[in-house]
């Protein structure tokens, strides 16, 4: 009986160490094939070609889309819009009542506010009047949009420059700083 016990011993080991290898090798594969975590500067999700709504009591107010969205989560939540964004904002008709576009866009949701960056050209559709600058911002809850870059402004007879805008959201309403520029004036006005 000795022996018979004896030559069970080998095989018994070598399966231990058939089990432990294989068991050895599954650890090594999860390790490989684990999802690495992001960090905060990392973008939880990205979307492309996206339409964000903006409403009030089940009515639009204004639309934007862009061609890359990517959110972030963490310490400072926000959305950036890396290759641009377009904001169509409506009278409670649906009428067009202004356009904001820029290179570069991030949005600051808990904070209620928006900027945007490069080439920003804002217009005012039922006026026909275009503030061109290079940095924006967008106070949502105040409804109200506001720099202190230097602008230009294009309306029907003049163009006027100057800087520190404040103005409505729709560009309807505005003030700035050290107005310079060129403005028609009838000869008989004067």
């Amino acid at each position: 009986m000795k022996a018979g016990k004896t030559s069970r011993l080998p095989g018994i080991l070598a399966m231990l160490q058939v089990i432990l290898f294989l068991f050895a090798s599954c650890t090594k594969e999860q390790e490989v094939v684990a999802p690495k975590l992001h960090s905060e500067y990392d973008p939880a999700m990205s979307a492309v070609n996206v339409e964000i709504l903006f409403s009030d009591s089940g009515r639009v107010q204004a639309r934007l889309t862009a061609p890359l969205l990517n959110e972030y989560v963490g310490k400072n939540p926000r959305m950036d819009f890396p290759r641009g964004f377009k904001i169509i904002m409506y009278d409670s008709i649906m009428r067009v009542k202004s356009t904001v576009t820029a290179l570069y866009g991030i949005r600051f949701d808990y904070k209620g506010y928006m900027e945007g960056r490069g080439n920003v050209i804002v217009r005012n559709e039922l006026k026909n009047e275009q503030l061109n600058t290079e940095h924006l911002v967008w106070d949502e809850r105040n409804h109200r949009i506001y720099n202190d870059d230097p602008i230009k402004i294009m309306t029907p007879g003049k163009v006027l420059y100057g800087n520190d805008l404040e103005s409505d959201e729709t560009f309807t309403r505005y003030n700035f700083k050290n107005p310079t520029g060129q403005m028609m004036v009838k000869k008989d006005s004067v």
